[in-house]
């Protein structure tokens, strides 16, 4: 492994220092945010990206930083995370990995997250060899279903009521997509 993926316009690679003020600015926008539960104090965005940041020290991949290969200005340089994880152990599908993304929304509409989501497939399944990756969300986030059926993922119809939110929560229900491996191979 090289340590970082590239695409034709990005990189997927490891967290920067550089990175975390632009994800704590991300993760306390409330339309970033619209889908999860909360917003998240930058000590709580800090964590996550120092875990990211830990996860593909040790073990080749995770949520990757992304950025853009023709970005001239720094500030402008990391544009939100692509990637893959371990599912939580408390969700019914576990263990498996997920795939997930969340960009700055002045990236967004741009095709950015699904090429990012395309290479990162590519990347668990001609490398780590997994046999299927699932994505889930709250039925309400139609984007990121859309992104989802965009890089050959298919709805499982197995919606679920996300653990950590009360059932009446209107985050609560949850759409499961997958993609196995044979599929990804078999794509046109």
């Amino acid at each position: 492994m090289t340590g970082y993926i590239e695409t034709e316009r990005l990189y997927l690679r490891q967290w920067q220092a550089s990175d975390f003020a632009i994800f704590a600015e991300m993760n306390a926008d409330p339309e970033v945010m619209k889908y999860f539960p909360k917003l998240l104090s930058a000590t709580m965005s800090d964590v996550i990206a120092n875990k990211c940041q830990q996860l593909i020290k040790d073990n080749g991949w995770g949520f990757w930083a992304v950025s853009l290969k023709d970005c001239s200005e720094q500030i402008h340089a990391f544009i939100g995370f692509v990637g893959l994880n371990q599912t939580h152990a408390d969700l019914h599908f576990a263990p498996c990995v997920e795939i997930a993304w969340r960009l700055r929304k002045d990236f967004w509409g741009q095709g950015y997250a699904t090429e990012a989501a395309r290479a990162s497939l590519d990347f668990a399944f001609s490398e780590l060899a997994l046999d299927k990756i699932v994505a889930f969300t709250a039925v309400i986030n139609q984007r990121s279903q859309l992104i989802m059926e965009r890089i050959g993922m298919t709805d499982t119809q197995d919606n679920f009521y996300h653990p950590a939110l009360n059932a009446n929560h209107p985050l609560a229900e949850h759409v499961l997509y997958k993609i196995t491996r044979q599929q990804w191979s078999s794509r046109d």
